[in-house]
């Protein structure tokens, strides 16, 4: 269990407030990244582990450094085998390709649950923030033009504590992953 925002506690699959339960999806964090695979009937190859592991490993991170995390674990691979890849297991909802403005597609395992981001304008770190607790608010418009609505992504901005403060923060934009903004 983490603490969300003071008051609220979370787990994989649910949210607590003082007097509101949401329960969320799961999202796998306990799977094997071979058994995640397996799940949404792909084949297992080492192509595939090892993306899917590098981006596991560093949620939000993007192609050009998941390339380079992967070559670091296979040896060789093309950038084209990786794009292949990516697209694959985002297509099968085994990652989720998040794009905020102004940034390059970013991937992180994160999936089947109703999370959003928070984007640092001075370093480009980006964490996840868990929907409001209850019935996932975001998903309700005043109008919803005959769509069935079924996910909204929203993007926080803002400065991260150690761009606030006017010092280097102590991950870099390109791999930033972390769950909770740090204090």
């Amino acid at each position: 269990m983490r603490t969300v925002s003071p008051g609220i506690r979370s787990t994989d699959t649910s949210i607590w407030s003082d007097s509101i339960l949401c329960t969320l999806p799961s999202v796998h964090e306990a799977q094997s990244s071979e058994e995640r695979l397996r799940a949404a009937a792909l084949r297992v190859t080492r192509p595939r582990v090892a993306v899917l592991d590098a981006v596991r490993e560093h949620p939000h991170a993007d192609t050009d450094s998941i390339v380079r995390i992967v070559r670091g674990s296979l040896g060789t691979v093309s950038t084209q085998a990786v794009y292949d890849v990516l697209r694959a297991l985002s297509t099968a909802g085994v990652l989720r390709r998040i794009e905020p403005a102004g940034s390059v597609a970013r991937y992180e395992a994160r999936v089947g649950d109703n999370h959003h981001h928070l984007v640092c304008r001075g370093c480009g770190t980006i964490v996840d923030i868990d929907c409001a607790v209850g019935a996932a608010p975001c998903l309700l418009t005043d109008d919803d033009h005959g769509y069935v609505i079924d996910e909204a992504e929203i993007t926080f901005w803002g400065l991260c504590p150690a761009c606030a403060r006017g010092r280097e923060p102590s991950i870099g934009g390109d791999i930033t992953s972390t769950t909770q903004p740090e204090e």
